[in-house]
Order: C-alpha cells, then structure tokens, then sequence
C-alpha cells in the first residue's frame, strides 16, 4: 500500500470513528482512496484528503445549497463528474454530531440506491 493510500486509509478511519454510532462502519481500499460502507453499502469515500458522501435526488440539494461540489477525476477520455458522490462541507466536518447526521442520510441514499440495482438485476 502506497504512503498516500495510507494516509487516505487512516483519514478514513478516523470519520469513520466519529460516525460510528451510524451502523458498524468499515474502511477498505477505494482506488486511490478509502471507501466507507456500512453493512456492505458504499456511502461514502476519501479522495486526495476530502470526504465525500451519497447523494440521491433529495439529499443533493443540500449539498448544492452549501456549493459543494461532486467528485471529479480526469480519465483517459477528459474531465468525469460524478454526480453520486458530493464533497462534504468543511464545517460539517469538525461537528461529529452533525457529520453523523449526513452520514446517515448518505447511507440512506445509498441502500436506496443499492434496493434498486439489485431490483433490476
């Protein structure tokens, strides 16, 4: 594992500490990054040291309202947004009690989307 990875890991590790009373959070190797998930259902990551969460039609907003923006890469073909996946706010991030609260919407948004994949599979 790459030191960056590491340091990915170890960021991850420790929102997850914050958010644990959400469900039983685990951290695992996400790219370049650290991926969150919650009974098996990704609902957030760590890339290049910001955490971004879930979003669905509703909770997107919000994250809009606070202009964060979504998850950008540069792939082989150009610039990939996606739009599944929001940074978290700076201010949500030193309040444990309020980074909860977005965790758990995220991972709400998440099992909604993970029922319906599996619904269509």
């Amino acid at each position: 594992m790459s030191a960056r990875t590491q340091s990915q890991q170890a960021l991850a590790e420790g929102f997850a500490d914050q958010i644990e009373e959400i469900s039983d959070i685990t951290v695992h190797r996400y790219f370049a990054g650290a991926g969150l998930r919650a009974n098996g259902v990704q609902f957030g990551f760590v890339m290049k040291g910001v955490l971004y969460f879930k979003a669905d039609e509703f909770s997107r907003r919000t994250f809009e309202a606070r202009d964060c923006a979504p998850f950008r890469y540069r792939g082989a073909s150009g610039d990939v947004t996606v739009a599944a996946y929001y940074e978290v706010p700076d201010e949500i991030l030193d309040d444990p009690e309020y980074l909860s609260t977005w965790a758990a919407d995220a991972l709400r948004a998440a099992r909604s989307t993970h029922k319906k994949e599996r619904a269509r599979a």
